[in-house]
């Protein structure tokens, strides 16, 4: 038999000591008691006894008829010696009510509870306009509000303002208005949690700029709220695509003692330097040096240097040589000091591995996940592309649609490099066999010279027969430029080791990714793809710290 204990504190038997962590209550006269107290008294475990009911959480009380059981909020029994877990109810959300092809009149005359932020309030002579949003969707539920209705009095007494939470029970009623469908006529509203005049979010439109600055509020406007939701959708869809294709997800470590990529921008994570507050006043030598007047990694927490991975490609390639199909979905971070709209030190990175495979099982592979989550997010963020449409870039789902339904196009690399050099446009970055493709080449070939359509580029990793070239290719989008990078790996030893000997790379730290090439190798290939670029793509919002909660870049690690 399971049991929920709450909360997960010192396991001492105090009176009520559980049951009080719930019992929080504002002394605010005007607002009612969410938390009752609970009286203080011996208790008797050998017998039955009885508990004040407090309060728990706020769940919407609306039967499946859309009548509420009670005016009140509702009240739950807590922590009742002996008895069951309640049953965990899904919230009738503003989505769920105002969602569907008839936008919610099909719930006219039903008696629903919402609960949400205030994002406008409008006191006119006779009535009352709240809008209230809780997340779930773009749109608003306007909630209309006579004098007469309950809790009046701290709209009246400026409690109830823009940013408040607050809880509203009402009779959903066709609108009158043009913007809306339907709306809320207010019975009784609540206010949850006040909020201070000094709010940052008002109405009146900022900055992004600004609003990563507020990085803790801005999921409550309409662009950082829609691009949260298309991001989960995509996450969603990626787990489905892969799941439903036979793949297994696999936790990839964060903390590494390898640099997959090679490039030597990695976070070194030790333990040399004190932690918390003593770091700051820590001096140089603190840090345990050897003879030689070298740090003395054997003395650090694994004994040697240690990184924050900047991929899980190389941990993925050992489970797919035992699993066939895998892939892992998770943080990697890179120290590169670049301030550019296109660069995070933190970014997720969608990374699957297939055995037995080659680099057109690859592109087959990264072309169909693509069009899956691209379809996905079509069909069920349609508000939100809309949104994005209208006010972050014209022409997005048509964009999107090209990418859902385009065949794509493949061009081996020296094509590439022939069709730039036949363009006639002028370059920032010179073009000639051998270079790196830059961003403005890849837009150029996607968005001009395709018309739209995706591309796939192949030309490193797996040494190929030519001598010159490897098998390996970027998946180019337009007005993103690379989406996705992959490979076939090289699953020879003899090459493989020579690869590490040119890159100077200890082939002692890669001692356990050889033994995949000596015991049972086979072809198998993968691919990259960062997240965040991704959502770029899907919402059009041209600044990447704008498309992940929490943004880390060069100075900046707040929130």
């Amino acid at each position: 038999m399971a049991a929920a204990l709450t909360p997960a504190t010192p396991l001492r038997f105090k009176p009520y000591s559980t049951l009080r962590f719930l019992s929080f209550y504002s002394k605010n006269p005007t607002t009612p008691r969410l938390f009752p107290p609970l009286p203080r008294r011996p208790v008797d475990f050998h017998s039955t006894f009885h508990r004040q009911r407090c309060f728990c959480s706020v769940i919407s009380a609306s039967l499946q008829s859309g009548e509420v059981k009670k005016t009140e909020f509702p009240e739950k029994k807590v922590g009742e010696m002996g008895n069951k877990v309640g049953e965990f109810r899904k919230k009738v959300k503003i989505a769920d009510i105002k969602g569907g092809h008839d936008e919610g009149l099909n719930r006219v005359g039903q008696t629903l509870v919402v609960m949400g932020w205030v994002r406008t309030l409008r006191v006119q002579s006779s009535v009352t306009f709240l809008e209230v949003n809780d997340g779930s969707s773009l749109s608003n539920m306007q909630c209309v509000m006579n004098s007469d209705a309950e809790g009046y009095d701290q709209v009246e007494s400026g409690l109830i303002s823009t940013g408040a939470s607050i809880w509203v029970q009402g009779t959903l009623v066709a609108s009158q208005g043009s913007k809306q469908k339907v709306e809320l006529k207010v019975e009784k509203v609540v206010l949850v949690g006040k909020s201070d005049p000094s709010y940052p979010i008002q109405k009146k439109r900022v900055s992004r700029e600004f609003l990563r600055t507020k990085a803790h509020l801005r999921p409550r406007t309409n662009t950082f709220g829609a691009v949260a939701r298309v991001r989960n959708a995509l996450a969603y869809a990626t787990h489905k695509f892969f799941q439903e294709n036979g793949f297994v997800w696999i936790s990839s470590p964060i903390i590494t003692a390898s640099d997959c990529e090679g490039a030597g921008e990695q976070f070194c994570v030790t333990t040399l330097i004190p932690s918390s507050r003593e770091a700051a006043d820590s001096p140089v030598t603190a840090i345990p040096n050897t003879k030689d007047g070298l740090i003395d990694w054997s003395q650090d927490f694994f004994g040697k240097p240690a990184f924050l991975t900047v991929s899980g490609q190389l941990n993925a390639e050992t489970y797919a040589t035992a699993l066939t199909d895998v892939y892992t979905f998770g943080p990697t971070f890179r120290a590169e000091n670049s301030n550019t709209s296109r660069h995070l030190a933190e970014f997720w990175m969608i990374e699957p591995e297939l055995a037995f495979a080659d680099l057109d099982d690859d592109m087959a592979c990264a072309t169909a996940y693509l069009q899956y989550v691209v379809r996905h997010v079509l069909d069920n963020c349609k508000e939100d592309m809309e949104f994005f449409n209208t006010w972050i870039e014209k022409g997005v789902i048509d964009r999107m649609n090209d990418v859902a339904e385009k065949d794509f196009v493949q061009m081996t690399y020296t094509d590439a490099i022939e069709l730039l050099l036949e363009a006639n446009k002028k370059f920032e970055f010179p073009v000639k066999w051998g270079c790196d493709l830059q961003s403005e080449h890849e837009r150029y070939i996607t968005e001009q010279a395709f018309n739209g359509c995706p591309e796939i580029k192949a030309f490193y990793m797996r040494e190929n027969d030519d001598g010159k070239t490897v098998a390996a290719m970027d998946m180019l989008v337009p007005r993103v430029g690379e989406l996705i990078g992959g490979s076939q790996r090289e699953e020879r030893l003899d090459y493989l080791e020579n690869r590490l000997d040119e890159l100077k790379l200890s082939k002692e730290s890669y001692w356990w990714y050889l033994d995949l090439r000596r015991y049972g190798s086979v072809p198998h290939a993968g691919f990259g793809l960062g997240f965040e670029r991704l959502v770029q793509f899907a919402t059009g919002v041209e600044n990447i710290r704008d498309a992940i909660p929490f943004p880390r870049t060069p100075g900046s690690a707040e929130f």
